[in-house]
């Protein structure tokens, strides 16, 4: 490499706004450029004294695996990952590492590796906003039916390997189309938005509280038999009643908004032959259907058997 291109090489590398490394076959780093001060916190020293991906979360080895994998096979000579690594300061960062393989002129063998790294967080902070927002109900910040139906799918898949059972509540709040025509569309969102937050605030972290659809809430219940997830829903309809929200629409809740619940629990067991994960939510809305017919702000429950997996 001649004077001029060497300049011109360290004019580039060294005003980069991205990382640029060159590493050796056993991949410990050669050069890095300045940048590394500004974006990891770390020294050009630090980082070529640093035994190779030090920094790099042991965790995302399998994207970094996958990526090197994925260049080989294909015969390119370049390869893209994108994973986390740590600053100096202990935090994360998002980077997106373009690595591409520098041959020997002479022979054609891989004499070392040089790689562009880019810091993405903020792309990858928007990309995550995003994914939330596609499965979140805009009004009441739950699960909306889109993640509530995978949920139910991958946790009944769960249930099917374990052997075991889960529970799923379908709330309906009592009368609630004479709620809004009472005292108006806001009240009514208002009202709801309440509801979802008690709701949220009384079931266990892992647990998933969605809005399935208009005024109905569904919530479903990891590991729960069918006694503990009763007990689930009677503290849940104690709980809204305990809010004590107006609703002179409602006279069998005094006056007050309530809601009724129906519970549905699936055992995965031999012998079982129902559809699932749809059985359990059929089974759930008859007994949200049986709770609003003995009266309203009650809890009925239904128990199912689904065959195991085999």
């Amino acid at each position: 490499m001649d004077d001029k291109v060497q300049t011109d090489f360290k004019l580039l590398a060294e005003n980069s706004v991205d990382i640029i490394c060159r590493a050796g076959l056993d991949f410990s780093l050669k050069y890095v450029s300045p940048s590394c001060l500004r974006i990891l916190g770390y020294t050009q020293e630090e980082m070529m004294n640093a035994p190779p991906f030090s920094i790099m979360l042991p965790e995302d080895a399998p994207m970094i695996d996958e990526s090197v994998a994925r260049t080989t096979a294909s015969g390119t000579d370049s390869g893209t990952s994108i994973h986390r690594m740590r600053r100096k300061d202990g935090s994360l960062v998002w980077m997106e590492v373009t690595a591409r393989h520098v041959l020997d002129p002479i022979t054609g063998e891989l004499k070392e590796f040089v790689s562009v790294l880019r810091d993405i967080s903020d792309r990858k902070q928007f990309e995550e906003k995003l994914a939330a927002q596609a499965l979140t109900d805009s009004l009441t910040g739950l699960a909306n039916r889109r993640s509530f139906d995978e949920t139910l799918d991958r946790e009944w898949n769960r249930t099917l390997r374990q052997a075991s059972q889960l529970s799923l509540l379908l709330i309906d709040i009592d009368n609630f189309k004479s709620l809004n025509d009472r005292y108006g569309h806001q009240v009514g969102d208002d009202y709801l938005r309440a509801i979802c937050a008690a709701l949220s605030g009384a079931v266990r972290a892992p647990d998933t509280v969605a809005r399935y659809g208009g005024e109905e809430i569904a919530v479903i219940l990891l590991m729960a038999d069918s006694e503990s997830a009763v007990g689930t829903a009677e503290r849940l309809r104690v709980a809204i009643n305990g809010l004590r929200l107006t609703h002179e629409g409602n006279p069998a809740g005094g006056g007050r908004v309530t809601v009724s619940i129906g519970v549905a629990t699936a055992l995965a067991r031999q012998g079982g032959t129902i559809r699932m994960p749809e059985s359990l939510l059929l089974a759930a809305d008859h007994a949200l259907y049986e709770a609003k017919q003995r009266g309203k702000n009650q809890v009925a429950t239904a128990v199912l058997m689904a065959p195991k997996a085999s």
